[in-house]
């Protein structure tokens, strides 16, 4: 596994600054058809990626550009490509000790803190809570319903600004899972 909290911290920091790289100017630029599904699955030209440790690779590569966009950046190219909701998906929590660490379904281990927050959007419409917690580099995972609801289990109630919420303790910070009213 790899500890993206390890590689931030400069320790396998050769492999994060390549990934940070925008590349010379005049790099070719442009779409290519490969697609993150909310499930974490990867397709290229409408077929499931298989080969995990292919997907692993595109993961190591893949940027968040300033206007929102997602690309894969190599030193001699960057492509557009389309992305559902997240490009990762937290597949498993540790809870304990007073943190919660993630595994992602690319094996990226991100523990809950102040630089990797757990926030949780709710749909207008249907008024389901999509979970979600900061990996690397303006990239998140959508946290998975199973390990959603662990957390829950191990939340807390607290008050914030008034309201009763429940949230579960990381590193020192209080995350908030949801409004005690509304199925958190």
């Amino acid at each position: 596994m790899t500890d993206t909290n390890a590689r931030e911290d400069g320790i396998r920091g050769d492999r994060a600054e390549r990934s940070r790289l925008d590349g010379p100017p005049d790099v070719p630029a442009g779409d290519i058809d490969i697609r993150i599904a909310r499930d974490g699955t990867w397709y290229h030209e409408g077929g499931a990626i298989r080969r995990r440790r292919l997907v692993k690779l595109f993961a190591g590569i893949l940027k968040r550009e300033d206007d929102g966009a997602y690309c894969l950046v190599t030193p001699a190219e960057k492509r557009r490509i389309a992305v559902e909701d997240a490009p990762f998906v937290a597949v498993e929590a540790a809870i304990g000790d007073g943190v919660v660490r993630f595994r992602t379904n690319v094996d990226e281990v991100v523990t809950a803190d102040a630089d990797h927050p757990i926030r949780v959007e709710t749909d207008r419409a249907s008024g389901r809570p999509s979970p979600y917690v900061h990996v690397r580099d303006g990239l998140d995972a959508l946290i998975a319903r199973a390990v959603y609801y662990e957390l829950v289990n191990a939340g807390r109630v607290a008050e914030r600004d008034g309201r009763s919420v429940l949230g579960i303790d990381s590193a020192g910070c209080f995350f908030v899972l949801g409004e005690i009213g509304d199925d958190a």
